[in-house]
């Protein structure tokens, strides 16, 4: 019996769903000058939908850090990355471990998109170098519109974030896989030690977060067996980028 000629229609299909699964990830914004419904209607609209949920404001819009992998593109033009994107780094130095550490120097994702520099520049065909950091998605397409503009009639501009690699933070202590972490997605004191691999068989299930970020720094207790007596939970609290937690 003659076999069917292949066709790839199953792989394309699996393709399209990982990427479908894959799409909510990703943050991206389009210049405010190409996109019709403004910040107000958008509200509006949302407080309509929630009804008493829209009282709880929502998520501060990402601000663009160090070394964070992001694309820019052009509507009919592509993307806007100058020259060939950067291979990532090989070495065991240079690894990242099933538990998401990131070993010295290792940046996830410079294949591809553009790597905002150790000065807060990236660097964009036609226009070179633009500082980025410290800005929102929307505010870099609303800034890159304006440049662009002096070369393309109304360009239709998006940012995405591809990779947040300035957003950290820092597990020591008694824990299995002590290091740098990427924080990826919101985060408590219980699954950040979660993702270090958990408690050493030395520990006493008292954590300290040591916040940085704060006007003169700020510390947090936490202890683990209270938690799990159902004690105190709202200790638990949600890591921020740069937190430094101390497992004792």
């Amino acid at each position: 019996m003659q076999r069917a000629p292949f066709t790839p229609v199953l792989p394309f299909l699996c393709i399209l769903f990982l990427f479908l699964l894959m799409a909510p990830w990703c943050r991206s914004a389009e210049s405010t000058a190409d996109v019709p419904a403004d910040a107000a209607l958008k509200e509006d609209i949302r407080r309509q939908i929630l009804g008493g949920e829209a009282a709880k404001p929502p998520d501060e819009e990402y601000r663009i850090g160090h070394r964070d992998i992001i694309h820019v593109s052009i509507y009919g033009e592509g993307s806007m990355a100058a020259g060939e994107g950067i291979q990532p780094e090989s070495g065991i130095a240079g690894g990242q471990g099933p538990s998401g550490t990131a070993g010295a120097g290792f940046i996830r994702g410079r294949d591809r998109g553009i790597e905002v520099r150790i000065d807060g520049r990236a660097s964009l065909r036609h226009i070179g170098d633009v500082s980025v950091v410290g800005m929102t998605l929307t505010q870099l397409a609303d800034y890159l519109k304006k440049l662009y503009s002096t070369i393309y009639d109304n360009p239709v501009v998006t940012v995405t974030l591809v990779q947040s690699n300035s957003q950290q933070y820092t597990v020591m202590g008694q824990v299995a896989t002590p290091g740098l972490y990427h924080l990826d997605f919101p985060l408590t004191i219980v699954r950040a030690v979660a993702r270090a691999g958990g408690f050493t068989e030395w520990a006493k299930n008292q954590i300290t977060v040591i916040r940085q970020q704060e006007a003169g720094g700020q510390t947090f207790k936490f202890d683990y067996g209270d938690f799990l007596k159902g004690k105190d939970l709202e200790k638990n609290i949600i890591i921020a980028p740069g937190d430094v937690i101390v497992v004792h």
